[in-house]
């Protein structure tokens, strides 16, 4: 096993070190890690590491927040040394939140739990705010020896620092082993099969809170266990990191201090818990309402109501915002009844919205957000705090003085896989106006405490491709806007979701637009299945015709050619089925072959 795994490192197609959001033509979600792993073991027993062989195997998860390739075959690796089920292995980038995960579910099952450890606890570990904030409860031992481990009624985690995070002293009595690493991050390794029922929980931490181990850092961990060296490079990481948060600050607009993570939704946790933890030192015992549109992004939506869960006074409201609904007018309502509550309002929402792409009228959400409500006993209400996903249009200055949201509690926040990063890496970024400095150092303090900053060669990609990002979303706006005009034209009867040249004229250049084909048949259902077939025929044309360039892929914001995608079926993976939108989203970037998709697109019309 060493030996392949020594060849493999040297044959590792580039894809595996360097993408960051999941081919759809090779992934299935039902099966995700059991049909890599299956077909990655079928090349190891045929002694097969070539890369041609190994560049073809399924999408391991979901690229790379969840898991990918790289992540796999190290936890595949450390269970086989240890003769252990490859499921009951999960890296993590970072060191605090496979503890987390265990706390969650036993705080859902009602579980005690003992943290055991020999030596020290992640730097980052702050026993008082994770009870206090997240609502988890656990026990401290320190021992001098694993021998030491005594009888414990509950579940008993043993955390070691070790530079081979592959190594682990057996002792029965131990439920889960984490061992962290300071450069890599972490391992945890499930024990025993009576634990096993965590495995899909703890998963689904990883895939909504933080991210699995970077490719980067999986390939370190795997030299290590087969004995190679990793090459010692000097890091640039503070430079890096100085370079991006004062490009962000200048991009945004804004005066205040951003912060980096390791995804957008690592960045999103920190903040919905940095909110919580000034709500409760600000507003203490008063209900929380974090309100969330029902059709955005399902990692947004899934990861509010696994917040609102976990805390009794935190609740998730449905904020009604695409179509025929108005966001302005679903929030007025929605702030008007918070303020009635007595209660602390988060508003989480998109702009322009996804995947309708809509702005909604700025001046009247100004004012509906700057008005004083009162409470039913007449007192000032607390005023909301709006939590822009800017990730649509990062370039637009909403924060800074004199601008839309400068008037009222404000933060944004972007997904780094998109335009900030061209799809080098999955890191998010997060800052506030003047009147949420102070939240932004609970958001800090947070996304330290879950170890969830932004890694080294985040940093450096960040720092890398922030200086263009500008110029970039301009270029892929232009490309987008003669796309769609071409459609509009060649195809009159599809209806296209995408922002007028008014909106245009005001910042807002998007390079995704969602295009609803026109459908025939009697009855909804047959209408619905006709228009969902031509989204198939469509897609597939457009991947098979122009395979170079254009991917069936969810992503956005990329370095060159063109991503076609059905957001029910992707990015709203957690939605409500009723609030879904079978459409197909495109997104297209600056660096493509226009003419070509022009041409394959009449010739899906012709066909049609």
């Amino acid at each position: 096993m060493q030996d392949y795994i020594k060849n493999l490192l040297q044959n590792l197609p580039s894809d595996w070190l360097t993408l960051t959001t999941h081919r759809l033509d090779i992934y299935n979600e039902k099966l995700a890690k059991t049909q890599f792993l299956e077909q990655f073991e079928t090349l190891v027993n045929d002694n097969n590491v070539t890369e041609s062989a190994l560049a073809i195997l399924p999408t391991a998860y979901d690229y790379i927040r969840l898991g990918h390739p790289l992540s796999c075959i190290l936890e595949w690796t450390i269970a086989k040394s240890n003769n252990l089920n490859p499921e009951n292995v999960i890296s993590f980038s970072s060191q605090t939140t496979p503890l987390l995960a265990i706390l969650r579910k036993n705080l859902f099952d009602n579980k005690n739990t003992q943290i055991i450890y020999i030596d020290k606890l992640p730097n980052c570990f702050d026993a008082k705010l994770i009870k206090e904030i997240y609502n988890y409860n656990f026990e401290l031992t320190k021992i001098e020896d694993i021998q030491d481990i005594e009888k414990f009624e509950g579940t008993k985690v043993f955390i070691s620092n070790q530079e081979n995070v592959s190594v682990i002293e057996s002792n029965s009595n131990i439920d889960f082993y984490i061992n962290i690493n300071d450069e890599l991050g972490s391992v945890l390794i499930v024990n025993g099969e009576e634990n096993e029922s965590y495995n899909s929980e703890i998963q689904h931490v990883r895939r909504r809170e933080t991210i699995a181990m970077t490719p980067i850092n999986c390939e370190k961990a795997l030299k290590m266990i087969v004995g190679e060296k990793n090459q010692t490079e000097e890091s640039n990481k503070e430079q890096n990191k100085q370079f991006v948060l004062k490009t962000i600050q200048k991009i945004t607009g804004s005066p205040t201090q951003a912060v980096a993570g390791s995804s957008g939704l690592s960045i999103q946790y920190a903040i919905m818990m940095g909110l919580i933890h000034d709500a409760n030192e600000n507003y203490p015992n008063k209900d929380i309402k974090f309100i969330v549109p029902t059709n955005c992004y399902g990692g947004t939506n899934d990861q509010a109501r696994r917040v609102a869960a976990c805390i009794d006074n935190v609740e998730v409201v449905d904020l009604h915002v695409d179509g025929d609904n108005d966001m302005v007018s679903s929030l007025e309502t929605i702030l008007t009844e918070a303020a009635n509550q007595d209660a602390v309002p988060y508003i989480i929402a998109e702009i322009p919205t996804n995947p309708r792409v809509e702005v909604p009228d700025l001046d009247a959400l100004k004012n509906t957000l700057k008005k004083v409500r009162k409470t039913a006993n007449g007192d000032k209400a607390i005023d909301s705090v709006f939590i822009l996903d800017q990730t649509f249009c990062p370039n637009v200055q909403f924060l800074g003085e004199g601008e839309i949201l400068s008037q009222v509690r404000a933060l944004s926040y972007a997904s780094g896989s998109k335009f900030p990063s061209g799809g080098k890496c999955t890191a998010g970024y997060c800052i506030g106006n003047s009147k949420t400095a102070e939240i932004m150092n609970k958001i800090e303090l947070h996304l330290n405490l879950c170890d969830n900053e932004a890694t080294d060669l985040q940093y450096h990609y960040l720092a890398e491709q922030l200086p263009s990002m500008n110029q970039r979303i301009a270029n892929a706006y232009a490309n987008t806007r003669e796309f769609v005009n071409y459609i509009k034209e060649k195809l009159p009867a599809a209806k296209i979701n995408f922002v007028s040249e008014e909106l245009a004229e005001q910042g807002f250049t998007p390079s995704v637009f969602s295009l609803d084909l026109p459908t025939r048949g009697n009855t909804d259902q047959k209408r619905e299945a006709y228009k969902r077939a031509l989204n198939h025929k469509l897609i597939t044309m457009m991947i098979t015709q122009i395979p170079n360039e254009s991917k069936y892929c969810v992503s956005y914001g990329q370095l060159k050619g063109c991503y076609w995608t059905i957001p029910a079926t992707s990015t709203q993976g957690t939605t409500k089925e009723d609030d879904k939108d079978y459409i197909a989203r495109v997104a297209l970037s600056g660096n493509m072959d226009l003419a070509k998709h022009k041409e394959v697109f009449l010739e899906f019309v012709e066909g049609v």
